[in-house]
């Protein structure tokens, strides 16, 4: 059975009240880029952004990263 990979960033941002925007100027990545993250539409995401958004939302990988069936 594969497995997805499910970018939970939708559920970080409601719980630390932050909007994609705000984000977006915190880790400098356009919102269009962050669009695609959040709605699961990337093909892949350099571990210098996964570290920008876990230090802006303070969270860390395991929180915005998870396996599914």
């Amino acid at each position: 059975m594969s497995k997805i990979v499910r970018i939970n960033l939708d559920l970080l941002l409601i719980q630390k009240g932050m909007t994609l925007t705000e984000l977006s100027k915190r880790v400098g990545i356009t919102h269009a880029n962050l669009s695609k993250l959040k709605n699961g539409k990337a093909k892949a995401i350099r571990f210098t952004t996964l570290i920008a958004i876990c230090q802006a939302l303070d969270c860390e990988p395991g929180d915005l990263i998870s396996l599914i069936d």
